[in-house]
């Protein structure tokens, strides 16, 4: 593996991280304000639109990271 395969893969790893995060911390903040007695679902639909495009971001850096063999 050259230097800047290791970099791009690293890069990857590291915007992966961030991804992940930032999918954690919005999962909590919806499931906090489901819980809440005056939710909001305008706010909550935004949310979760917004997670399920971080969960799709994240799975195309795996398959970026580890491609599937076809053998």
């Amino acid at each position: 593996m050259n230097d800047d395969n290791f970099e791009d893969v690293t890069s990857l790893q590291s915007r992966l991280l961030q991804l992940r995060d930032e999918h954690r911390d919005l999962d909590e903040a919806i499931n906090k304000l489901i819980a809440a007695p005056t939710d909001d679902q305008l706010l909550i639909r935004r949310m979760k639109k917004r997670k399920l495009a971080l969960k799709d971001r994240i799975a195309v850096i795996e398959r970026l990271i580890e491609p599937d063999d076809l053998a």
